[in-house]
């Protein structure tokens, strides 16, 4: 039987940290409408734990049209509004207006690059980063590659 070796940071009596681990942590993602799902949620965690925000994933994913690109960047002052007094969400206006800002800076990268994943892909040479990390302690939280990235995004308004 095959049992997945985990991350010392995963629980381990966490089913939705443990899917989260073993379905998606670590994978390479080719979909935009995903990789925009991805940054969110990364942007929610800022300043909460990562388990806050999983908690809340599902919520955000009806909230924010399962995080179709087009869709979210079209989203009302109504919308925002709804969205600020629901309770199953991170209800802090700043990351919610950052979500749809960022919708429409994708749409402009998608122009330009033919795809968010092209844009991202390019900051790697097209080759997928493998890190040799044996416990969490070793985890850098930025590099140049991390930061190169980040300048360029807020450079496009992200």
């Amino acid at each position: 039987m095959f049992h997945m070796k985990r991350c010392s940071w995963v629980p381990k009596n966490n089913t939705l940290y443990c899917d989260y681990h073993d379905n998606e942590w670590g994978k390479l993602v080719k979909d935009d409408n995903k990789l925009f799902e991805l940054l969110c949620l990364e942007s929610y965690q800022s300043g909460l734990s990562w388990w806050t925000v999983l908690k809340k994933r599902e919520a955000f994913k009806s909230v924010f049209y399962h995080y179709q690109i087009d869709q979210v960047a079209l989203f009302t002052d109504e919308e925002m509004t709804n969205a600020l007094k629901n309770p199953d969400i991170i209800r802090h206006r700043l990351k919610l207006e950052t979500t749809v800002n960022n919708a429409n800076m994708i749409l402009k990268i998608q122009s330009e690059f033919g795809s968010f994943f092209d844009y991202i892909w390019h900051f790697v040479g097209k080759k997928v980063i493998v890190h040799s990390v044996n416990d969490s302690q070793q985890v850098l939280s930025q590099n140049l590659l991390s930061q190169s990235l980040s300048k360029d995004l807020k450079k496009k308004r992200f």
